[in-house]
């Protein structure tokens, strides 16, 4: 099965995605973004109410329907207090850690008065002068954006436009190595949704259906765990949500493989579902692994928790350092394309 082309297409997608900025709460340039790549594929996506993407990929069987699930809302902020310094204090979007926040690059989009930049720091960061600063345990009451602009004040930086409640987000820091890497914060999950692209372009240009109803829904709340509880089309009896594939210790996937879940923290995964992903995988000559994710919750489970009767299950290409600047491979990238092929066809 040659796939190159459409892994190629993944990659491009997925990066030009990871440059535009979605935060959860903050997402319609994302949505948009993706309705114009489905657009331009052949696809006809509508928007839900809630700022989401559905699209239907094709299939006839009205009555055993398949929804493919994968988000663009990203961790990020939102400013909480401005400071009598100037500095603003944050608070994260979804689950944005501290620790590997700092010093990172940001812009604050404001509602009313267009973006700044500036740097999330400690507060008091320099080393020569903080006594405290290898000591300090990074949390975000300790942390502070430095603003790119002359506003030393309150009350300068109130004149800017800046108020609490605008979107901070963060520089993504996307590279694609020679050696086939994808490096980036947020590949958790435009990576995914770059495969959903690579899939519907597959469909579309190999002249192969799926017999069942196929759809495809990028959601846009799954950071803070409803993405995935609405807007679900009659008739769908699997969901299986395509999202990050998790590397670490106790488990066995890497960056070059695709992840089949087959339990997280919000419980098993169907086991019907995870067997017939395997056989995908293995029809397919998909490189997979089979793993039980320790902290991790999904889309498709957000889905079952408001009360859709149906089967669920759970693919990702393998990625590292989950939360903070993840890598994954263009390996597990294909393999997961391949799995989907396998399943659907």
């Amino acid at each position: 099965m040659e796939l190159t082309k459409y892994t190629d297409y993944i990659m491009d997608a997925t990066a030009r995605l990871l440059a535009v900025d979605s935060p959860t709460g903050y997402t319609e340039e994302a949505a948009r973004f993706v309705m114009d790549e489905f657009t331009k594929l052949g696809y006809e996506p509508v928007q839900t109410v809630k700022g989401g993407v559905l699209v239907r990929l094709g299939g006839h069987n009205e009555e055993d329907g398949l929804l493919l699930e994968a988000h663009t809302d990203t961790l990020g902020g939102m400013v909480k207090t401005i400071k009598g310094s100037g500095r603003l204090e944050v608070t994260p979007l979804g689950g944005m850690n501290a620790n590997n926040a700092e010093a990172e690059n940001v812009k604050i989009i404001t509602k009313f008065n267009g973006t700044y930049e500036g740097t999330l720091q400690l507060t008091n960061a320099s080393i020569h002068v903080n006594g405290s600063y290898n000591d300090t345990k990074r949390e975000w009451k300790v942390m502070e954006v430095v603003l790119d602009e002359k506003a030393d004040s309150k009350e300068a930086v109130e004149k800017l436009g800046i108020s609490v409640g605008d979107i901070v987000c963060f520089d993504p820091q996307t590279r694609i190595t020679k050696s086939g890497y994808i490096k980036s914060r947020f590949l958790d999950d435009k990576l995914s949704v770059g495969i959903l692209l690579g899939y519907a372009k597959y469909l579309k240009e190999s002249g192969q259906e799926p017999e069942r109803a196929t759809w495809a829904h990028i959601t846009v709340y799954e950071e803070v765990g409803h993405g995935g509880s609405a807007s679900v089309p009659a008739g769908i009896t699997e969901a299986i949500s395509v999202d990050m594939g998790c590397v670490g210790d106790g488990l066995t996937c890497t960056e070059r493989q695709v992840s089949i879940c087959a339990k997280d923290s919000g419980g098993p995964y169907a086991y019907s579902i995870v067997k017939k992903l395997i056989e995908a995988a293995k029809k397919t000559g998909a490189d997979y692994a089979v793993d039980v994710y320790p902290y991790y919750g999904s889309d498709v489970e957000a889905t079952l928790s408001a009360g859709y009767d149906m089967r669920h299950g759970l693919i990702g290409s393998g990625v590292y350092a989950s939360h903070g600047y993840e890598r994954s491979h263009r390996d597990g990238v294909e393999s997961t394309l391949k799995v989907l092929i396998g399943y659907t066809l």
